[in-house]
């Protein structure tokens, strides 16, 4: 199972085609039936997967370790002051030494050049699980949402409403791969950066998706079946939250907002909200929220992932 995936790193979710990506969505799929019907299985029965932990967690490292255990695998939660990078040592000599240990590595960290470090001198599959720069498991998750409610991801018009952060660049890039209609609203100095736009603009052609940049989250809303939405400030953010709040608060997904979308608009953000901020609770509690099918598809979407890039048998 996986043929062409085995063995290889997910730090992008450009490292991946649109034919992998659905495959890990399928698999997902699947995977989440099987357990809702009581069914047990144990492709990775002796393997093992480091957890590497820069940042806070709380999904990554729930749904990671959950994952593996209901696979039948092993996983070791480690912080970085738990590790001798704490005292040093190199991110390259990390991931060699735990190459010789484990099958795989999830790592959530600051830098995205630290993940690629690691990567490249990883002899064993790399998985980021965030960094500052992108998002890609999150993104997994959140199509695999959408499929789930709308029957599709090719021809849906994706409103993403806030900060031009990880989750939005990797929605952006994974979505218009996948024939989405990705509209990004955010304010000036809060923007995506045209080279990653421009790159996916191209993926967007060869798919029949579109990307799309505005100031105006009334315009990127309008005829939305999704809106998404993330935190004003970020982990490592904090200093500048104050000034974010108020850069920012023309853009608080709120029910007048969302009566602006399509009528089956589902409501979709990645965990933790700082609810009455970027997001309302009649908003995230409202019938239109699929935030805790977000949070539980982490879990069924990251189990295809590790069984298609270990490949694990079924």
């Amino acid at each position: 199972m996986g043929a062409g995936m085995r063995g290889r790193d997910l730090l992008s979710p450009l490292d991946l085609s649109r034919v992998e990506t659905e495959r890990v969505l399928e698999l997902g799929h699947r995977l989440k039936a099987w357990q809702r019907a009581g069914v047990r299985i144990a492709p990775l029965a002796g393997r093992s997967l480091a957890l590497i932990f820069q940042k806070p967690s709380t999904r990554t490292r729930v749904s990671f370790d959950v994952a593996m255990a209901q696979l039948g695998g092993h996983a070791l939660t480690l912080s970085a002051q738990e590790l001798q990078l704490g005292r040093g040592e190199t991110i390259q000599d990390t991931g060699r030494v735990l190459s010789r240990y484990v099958d795989a590595i999830m790592i959530r960290t600051y830098a995205h050049q630290e993940v690629e470090a690691l990567a490249q001198a990883a002899t064993v599959p790399v998985i980021n699980g965030l960094t500052d720069y992108l998002h890609p498991v999150q993104a997994l998750a959140d199509f695999m949402t959408i499929q789930e409610r709308l029957g599709r991801l090719a021809g849906v018009r994706l409103a993403y409403v806030g900060d031009g952060n990880n989750v939005a660049r990797a929605l952006m890039w994974g979505g218009a791969r996948l024939g989405m209609h990705v509209v990004v609203a955010s304010p000036p100095g809060y923007q995506l950066e045209e080279q990653a736009v421009a790159l996916a603009r191209i993926e967007a052609e060869a798919s029949g998706g579109s990307v799309e940049l505005t100031g105006d989250p009334h315009r990127a809303v309008r005829g939305a079946d999704v809106i998404y939405t993330d935190v004003w400030a970020s982990m490592g953010q904090e200093a500048e939250h104050e000034r974010r709040v108020k850069d920012l608060a023309a853009y608080r997904v709120d029910a007048r907002l969302v009566a602006e979308a399509a009528p089956h608009v589902l409501v979709m953000h990645c965990l933790p909200a700082h609810r009455g901020e970027e997001i309302t609770d009649e908003v995230i509690d409202g019938p239109h929220s699929v935030v805790w099918d977000q949070a539980e598809n982490r879990l069924h979407s990251q189990k295809a992932l590790l069984l298609l890039l270990l490949g694990g048998n079924l």
